[in-house]
């Protein structure tokens, strides 16, 4: 199997948990917003109900997006679909609250990528117990998607089990914490030790604790190795130029319409 991810025309352009600016985040709302936008690319988040069932939601606690003091991992998913995934989300500092009440739920991963089936997915597992890796790609791969997306783990104990498995399905993958610092540690130190990089993409904010991440020097050394770099979140649109002429190969954004207008200007050819 060949994958596809890496297949579509540059620079990649993602929604992050949809148009997560304008709708609640990690929903079917949000990813039919960016789909329609043009954007070939949907960021997700996953874990898992207490009966093992793999949703898409960001934080472990359902607090931020659904206003309820509850863990995922407590809850089976019966219990989960009662909640209101648009409960809380305002994009007017809480004087409304535009999508409460429309019956807006958290939704499964399989739902996701039977909805959306000619969208490339970035897949990023946030549980690190109970482990979800295998859960995960059992979804991908019963749903007919495993050379549609590349799966993601800020989490090096994740990353540890679930490449592994990707490898046997021919799945990318992006780099982990950890994978990430002895990157940067390689850069830092002039390229000149020895250095395999251990999966296809560098998935990084533009700065982090002060220190910028992406520079044309990070580019260059990132495309010596065959990596991609994918930089998120960028909401301003002189950022996304500013790093698309930079050469970064994908941008993530809440605000996929703005995304895709400025990414049309830079190349008036990209459809």
């Amino acid at each position: 199997m060949t994958s596809r991810y890496f297949q579509s025309p540059r620079p990649r352009l993602f929604g992050h948990r949809g148009s997560s600016a304008d709708f609640p985040e990690n929903t079917l709302p949000a990813f039919a917003h960016t789909v329609a936008a043009g954007l070939p690319y949907l960021e997700l988040d996953v874990r898992a109900t207490s009966d093992g069932v793999v949703v898409v939601l960001h934080d472990e606690s359902l607090l931020r997006t659904c206003g309820v003091e509850a863990t995922v991992t407590s809850l089976s998913f019966a219990e989960l679909q009662q909640f209101d995934a648009g409960a809380t989300f305002t994009n007017d500092q809480g004087r409304s609250f535009p999508h409460r009440g429309f019956g807006i739920k958290v939704p499964t991963l399989s739902e996701v990528l039977l909805r959306f089936p000619d969208t490339l997915f970035n897949i990023e597992i946030k549980q690190e117990f109970p482990a979800i890796e295998k859960a995960t790609l059992d979804v991908i791969h019963q749903t007919g998607m495993l050379d549609r997306v590349l799966l993601a783990s800020e989490n090096d104990a994740v990353m540890s089990r679930l490449r592994p498995l990707c490898e046997a399905q021919h799945v990318p993958t992006s780099f982990s914490y950890g994978e990430l610092v002895n990157f940067f540690a390689w850069l830092q130190g002039g390229c000149l030790s020895p250095y395999q990089p251990p999966a296809a993409a560098l998935q990084i904010p533009e700065s982090y604790e002060g220190q910028t991440l992406v520079t044309p020097q990070t580019v260059a050394a990132a495309h010596a190795l065959n990596l991609e770099i994918h930089v998120w979140t960028i909401n301003e649109s002189a950022d996304m130029e500013r790093l698309l002429q930079m050469g970064v190969d994908g941008v993530m954004s809440d605000y996929p319409v703005v995304l895709m207008d400025t990414a049309g200007r830079i190349f008036p050819d990209y459809h």
